[in-house]
Formats: structure tokens, C-alpha cells, sequence
């Protein structure tokens, strides 16, 4: 029999911190309050600390398998718990694609004791898959509207249709690149001015658009840079989800390559519309859509350099320095970045709750840092993010056991397949 271990502290629970005590075993919570001196193991984590539930990044991409001179599975993963994440969806567009049952099976036998988070698989929807025979192995399934890293493009309406109606039947949710593919020209490209003239906002609006048939359906919109998009995908009925990078910057960073990512980054008003909406709570929840590439490859001609930037590691730190500056409450990170997320795909996780998953992420507000590319867990070694503050978690634990220790990363290759 395990025992049971106590934690200590203000924790957020119920939509507000409280002085209270936690109690784990068997890697759930057993109960929160008093416990009037239960526990084999007792940890104190004084006043200045908060606990919060395990962040669940709902878009990743840690390139396993095929791509791992960007990253594989145990780098993403450290990176992940070292920016209190406890709990990654990683998306279908490795080599090869998780398309049908052959490649999840073989994708989930690779990853098996390689990942320091728990975590769950897309597989993708194409003209040739059939979703129901991945059911059982995956977390969700993904469609890709518009091309982007990967071929498994789906962009025909009939085909859309029969394989949305699928996944509809099956319960899951369908996590959509929104982009309509007709609408993106093939410009050359010498900045993120040129990337943005290539992508613009109207492939969004039209690509949520053309699912308006399956409105009040498990449909997430992913990585939305417009407020005609939330507004859309809203009247639909579907959630939404943003990145920080989408909010935070501008299609002014030039030739910088770093910042290339699809969709692109947007012009500086629509930005700040999409930030006010954000600050407003009117978008379901964030997903970094960490995407990381080689330096080298990043550093060629603005053109032929991929997009995608990695994110896994900075985005709740970064929100958590917004609340240590009182610009942003702390409930709206939560809901965000562990609560919304859990309840859309269904997980055990993402709120302080007797029966969860004992997934903690502890944090000192007061104990600030600046960010560094080369101090980060990510193959990448480079962030959009270099020299801005943020708050990185004191404290990880992944199912009561401890990830990482006073901000160091002391973890076990212990993550687990959510789906098995």
C-alpha cells in the first residue's frame, strides 16, 4: 500500500486560493482540507507559494517520430513539466502521420517510457482514414484545412463532411487548422509582412465557415488570430482555442524567421482585438502549438525556413508573471491553461478535486526570471520570448510524484498514455 503524502499550503481551489491541505495516494487526491495530522509524508510549502492543478497543453508538437533533430518525445516532454505542464496532446503530422491504426499503434509503442508528462495522440483526418478505427487509442483527431508542416492537407468539402460526421459519431473532439487552402497564394516571402499577405485572416473566417454544418459539434478551432473567427466559431457553438505568440506579436518582426508560424501573426490591430478578447474570457483556452525547428533551418532565406516556433516551456510562465503583476487574475490562467482544457478532452485532470489526478504545479510570484533560449529543455535552444520575465514553477508533480524540485527538473520517464 502507497503512502499517503500531505501537501501543505494555499492552493487554488474552487475558483479561489485557500489555506488547506491536500491529500495523496495512488497518484489521485484523496481529499482536500484538514487532515488533522494524516499522512506519511507531510510537505509544508509555506505562504509565499501557491499550488495550482497541473497545466494541459492541448497542442504540441514534439516531432516523434521523424523529425527528432527538432525534438522527440523526452525533450518536449521536460520541457513541458519544467514549465508546468503536466499533461501534452501531441498532433498527427510526424513522419510518417498518425493516420490510421497502424501508425498509432506503432507511434504509442515508441513512446511508451519516454515522456516525463502524461500525454495523449491525434490522429489525423484524411481522405483515406477511417476514425473510428483509431478510436479506442486516440485523445482527439485533427484536420488540417490549410498546408502547413506535413502533407495531410484535407481541404474537400465531401470529404469533410463524411470524416467530420465520423468523429461526431464517435464523441471525440476534432481539433481544426482553420485555414482554407483555397485562399492561400504562394507569394514569395521575404518577412512576416509577405507570410501574412499569403495567409490572410479571410482563409480563417471562410474555413470556419465552410463547418458551419456541424454546428453545436466536439469542434475545437485551434490557434485563432482573429475576432471574426472567435466570433464565428462561437455562433457555432464550438471551443477555441489561442496561443500566446498570436496575442503577444505583431506582423511587424520582419525578416526574422523565429516568427514565421501558421497561422500567421496578424497585424497589430487585429492583434490587440484578439488580446481584449482574451483579457474578456471569451476564448475557451490556450494551447502553445510548440513547433519547434533547428536553429539552422530557422536561419535560412525567411522563404524556404519552416514555420512554427516552440512554446511548451514560456506559456504559463509567462501568464503567471501577468498575474504577478496583477494585469491578469489568476483565475482566468487556470481556467485556461488546466481546467478547460481537461473538461473539453475529457481528462481526469486540470482542477484540485478529490478523485483528479494529484498533478500539481507550484509557484513563487515573487521569484521572477528572464527568459533564456539556452536554458530551456526544447531541442530548439532559442525563443521568441529571449529576455522577458516570467515565473517558472518551484514545484512539479506529476500524480504525487515529484518532476521537478526548487526550479530544478529532477523528473522520471513515468508519463502515461491518457487514452492506454
Amino acid at each position: 500500500m502507497s503512502q499517503e503524502l500531505i501537501l501543505i499550503g494555499r492552493a487554488f481551489v474552487n475558483g479561489n486560493l485557500k489555506e488547506t491541505e491536500i491529500g495523496i495516494s495512488e497518484g489521485k487526491i484523496t481529499y482536500v482540507g484538514p487532515s488533522a495530522g494524516r499522512g506519511d509524508r507531510r510537505i509544508d510549502l509555506g505562504s509565499n507559494r501557491i499550488i495550482l492543478p497541473g497545466g494541459v497543453d492541448p497542442h504540441v508538437h514534439f516531432r516523434d517520430p521523424g523529425m527528432t533533430h527538432k525534438e522527440d518525445f523526452g525533450t518536449g516532454s521536460a520541457s513541458a513539466i519544467s514549465g508546468g505542464i503536466t499533461c501534452v496532446l501531441d498532433m498527427p503530422n510526424t513522419i510518417p502521420p498518425a493516420v490510421d491504426r497502424e501508425t498509432v499503434v506503432e507511434k504509442k509503442a515508441r513512446l511508451r517510457k519516454r515522456s516525463y508528462c502524461d500525454y495523449g495522440l491525434f490522429a489525423a483526418i484524411t481522405a483515406n482514414s477511417r476514425p473510428s478505427k483509431v478510436a479506442d487509442l486516440v485523445a482527439g483527431y485533427k484536420l488540417f484545412m490549410g498546408s502547413t508542416t506535413g502533407k495531410i492537407l484535407t481541404n474537400d468539402d465531401n470529404v469533410i463532411a463524411d470524416m467530420v460526421g465520423e468523429v461526431m459519431n464517435l464523441g471525440k473532439v476534432l481539433s481544426v487548422h482553420a485555414e482554407d487552402d483555397n485562399m492561400i497564394l504562394k507569394g514569395t516571402e521575404r518577412n512576416c509582412t509577405d507570410h501574412l499577405r499569403n495567409r490572410p485572416a479571410a482563409a480563417e473566417a471562410n474555413a470556419i465557415r465552410r463547418l458551419s454544418k456541424f454546428k453545436g459539434g466536439k469542434i475545437n478551432i485551434c490557434h485563432l488570430t482573429t475576432v471574426e473567427g472567435l466570433n464565428l466559431a462561437k455562433s457555432y457553438g464550438f471551443t477555441t482555442e489561442v496561443t500566446l505568440h498570436h496575442i503577444m506579436f505583431s506582423s511587424d518582426r520582419g525578416s526574422d524567421a523565429k516568427y514565421k508560424v501558421n497561422p500567421p501573426l496578424r497585424e497589430s490591430a487585429a492583434r490587440e482585438a484578439l488580446f481584449k478578447a482574451f483579457e474578456q474570457g471569451e476564448i475557451t483556452m490556450f494551447g502553445s502549438d510548440h513547433a519547434p525547428h533547428a536553429l539552422s533551418e530557422k536561419e535560412n532565406e525567411f522563404d524556404l525556413a519552416p514555420s512554427g516556433m516552440p512554446g511548451v516551456e514560456t506559456t504559463l510562465p509567462i501568464l503567471m508573471n501577468t498575474v504577478r503583476k496583477g494585469t491578469l487574475p489568476l483565475s482566468r490562467v487556470v481556467e485556461m491553461c488546466s481546467t478547460a482544457p481537461a473538461r473539453v478532452f475529457g481528462m481526469n485532470k486540470g482542477s484540485v478535486e478529490v478523485g483528479k489526478d494529484a498533478d500539481f504545479s507550484v509557484f513563487n510570484l515573487q521569484n521572477r526570471k528572464e527568459i533564456k533560449g539556452d536554458c530551456l529543455h526544447s531541442k530548439a535552444g532559442y525563443t521568441p520570448y529571449e529576455g522577458r520575465e516570467a515565473v517558472f514553477p518551484d514545484m512539479v508533480l506529476l500524480r504525487g510524484e515529484m518532476q521537478l524540485k526548487d526550479g530544478e527538473f529532477c523528473g522520471e520517464t513515468m508519463g502515461a498514455d491518457i487514452i492506454g
